[in-house]
């Protein structure tokens, strides 16, 4: 019955919407551990790993920030 109930729970629109939503979060995450390193926090204490984290995302989303960005035009060279 269980089973049966998660079969019927994983056809609804909410079920969806939710999977999205989820994939957005879990690339995120994966993006910090992969990339960035984030495997481990290095620092002691609620506090130490809240810092850690906070200034990983910082930097992840700096760096999607730049990529939203134009690059600026190239300057002229002086002769």
């Amino acid at each position: 019955d269980a089973r049966q109930t998660a079969r019927d729970l994983a056809k609804t629109d909410q079920y969806e919407i939710a999977m999205k939503l989820r994939k957005k979060v879990e690339m995120l995450f994966a993006h910090l551990k992969r990339i960035l390193g984030l495997n481990r926090l290095r620092l002691r204490g609620p506090n130490g790993a809240n810092d850690e984290f906070l200034l990983a995302a910082t930097a992840q989303n700096l760096r999607k920030l730049a990529k939203l960005l134009p690059a600026p035009a190239a300057l002229p060279k002086a002769p």
